[in-house]
């Protein structure tokens, strides 16, 4: 079997289909895979993956409802965040326990990004837990996180392929994961009208009509609502605009055995409640590029 070293991309809800990617790469028999990096949501899978809990993981992230998604997003009265994922991480918590990433079998980094230094920050000790909040810490959504006297944020931000760290690693085979692939829609798919009220997913609706409660509620109403699209469209059309930039860059720098791209628009970021389908878009991308590469 190849040694195989697997970095594992940023992208919200999409990021589920990292557990089809390690699952058909077990699957097929000819890769032992032998470290891992992630950033964001590849932070969590991958970590997840090497202290051996990743099933336990898809199964209750499969088992989620809509309305279960709601109920783990705990508001955040701080200036520096919506939420403070405890709620979240207090779940993980549990799977991941006190494991420390020098325990595990295999090389694993987890990378965040040093918001006042301006700088992707690789966690590869120390506290699994600590470095998946650090590295999931979307700003504007979850609290950073204080590291050895750093602010840390998303990962995904300055590196969403998160590939550098795997030259340090002595791997045969590289397999890289992006979430920003080419989005596929039908032709006969009507457009998106820009007076339509909805937007492009039921998360995010939601989510636009809990932050307006919100709003109204701690007297900070006041700004135009008049924008059809949700707070949440925005800021995720900002995000992969500016990764799938910094990723087509990374790429060109780092070219791996075989690249794996998740559609852009396969989820919205935080329709977690879609668990299973992108486990299965996940495996089955996989499995058809290692076809495509014999």
């Amino acid at each position: 079997m190849k040694k195989t070293s697997i970095a594992l991309g940023s992208g919200g809800a999409r990021g589920l289909a990292h557990i089809g990617v390690l699952r058909a790469l077990e699957d097929n028999g000819n890769y032992q895979i032998s470290s891992i990096a992630g950033s964001s949501i590849g932070a969590l899978v991958g970590g997840l993956y090497a202290a051996k809990k990743m099933d336990d993981y898809a199964d209750w992230v499969s088992s989620l409802s809509l309305g279960d998604i709601w109920k783990l997003l705990d508001f955040s009265y701080s200036r520096v965040g919506l939420f403070k994922g405890d709620r979240i991480m207090d779940r993980l918590a549990d799977l991941v326990g006190d494991t420390q990433i020098e325990e595990l079998n295999l090389p694993f980094s987890a990378v965040a990004t040093d918001i006042q230094k301006r700088e992707e920050v690789w966690i590869n000790h120390g506290s699994m837990f600590e470095a998946i909040r650090a590295s999931i810490a979307i700003p504007g959504f979850f609290t950073p996180v204080r590291r050895k006297g750093r602010l840390l944020v998303d990962g995904g931000l300055l590196s969403p392929l998160p590939m550098t760290p795997l030259l340090y690693h002595d791997a045969e085979f590289t397999v890289v994961v992006s979430l920003n692939g080419n989005a596929h829609q039908p032709e006969s798919e009507p457009p998106i009208k820009d007076d339509d009220a909805q937007s492009r997913d039921e998360s995010s609706n939601k989510l636009l009509q809990w932050f307006q409660q919100t709003r109204q509620t701690l007297g900070l109403e006041g700004e135009s609502q008049s924008s059809n699209n949700s707070v949440v469209d925005i800021f995720a059309q900002s995000v992969e605009a500016m990764q799938d930039r910094i990723g087509r860059y990374q790429l060109a720098a780092f070219e791996p055995d075989v690249l794996i791209e998740v559609p852009v628009d396969a989820c919205g970021i935080l329709d977690f409640h879609r668990g299973a389908e992108m486990i299965d878009l996940g495996y089955e991308l996989t499995v058809k590029a290692l076809k495509e590469r014999r």
